[in-house]
């Protein structure tokens, strides 16, 4: 519900945390967790975005691309959402805040809020980030229309080892009719 609630104040529908959830405990299970860490997964990715509650809405809801001024506000969410979650001693929201400040670290070490690399992400915030972009770049949103499939599978091939675990291209990939029917399930 929190999830939804903040894409509801970014203008965003509900279904896109509700296909994260789901892309990421496809990914999660391919990748050889559990099911129990698999669901604590699907049920913490969509915090991933909480910390925009702390963005302003000029900058949150701009259509257009951001200044660099502006990105760099936009960038503080990933740390405003793990600071609003990490001090529950529940399973699923200390993952929430997990997954919130690692979402958009990169496997090269390019990504924020820390430059980490590669395992130095937490497996939690590499899932969620492969489901989070491949549903983002598949959608409409306020700032750009949906790609097509095959330009997001070919930007997943191209990011795999940079912005991606390779593992998890791979898993995405083996498993792009599974995703599709996710998204189509969820549609907006």
């Amino acid at each position: 519900m929190l999830g939804e609630a903040v894409e509801t104040r970014s203008k965003e529908t509900g279904n896109h945390v509700k296909r994260v959830a789901e892309i990421s405990k496809l990914l999660a299970l391919d990748y050889g967790l559990d099911s129990d860490e698999a669901e604590v997964i699907r049920l913490a990715s969509p915090m991933h975005d909480v910390g925009k509650i702390g963005i302003p809405d000029a900058i949150l809801n701009k259509p257009g691309r951001h200044t660099p001024e502006e990105f760099e506000i936009m960038k503080t969410h990933a740390m405003l959402g793990y600071d609003m979650l990490k001090s529950s001693k529940r399973r699923i929201l200390k993952a929430g805040a997990v997954i919130a400040r690692d979402h958009h670290e990169k496997w090269s070490g390019e990504g924020y809020p820390h430059g980490r690399a590669g395992e130095d992400i937490h497996l939690y915030g590499r899932i969620v980030a492969v489901a989070d972009v491949f549903d983002a770049l598949g959608s409409d949103r306020c700032y750009k229309k949906a790609w097509p499939l095959e330009k997001v599978v070919d930007l997943f091939k191209e990011e795999r080892g940079q912005q991606f675990e390779p593992r998890l291209v791979d898993g995405l990939l083996d498993n792009l009719d599974k995703v599709v029917a996710i998204r189509d399930a969820y549609a907006d």
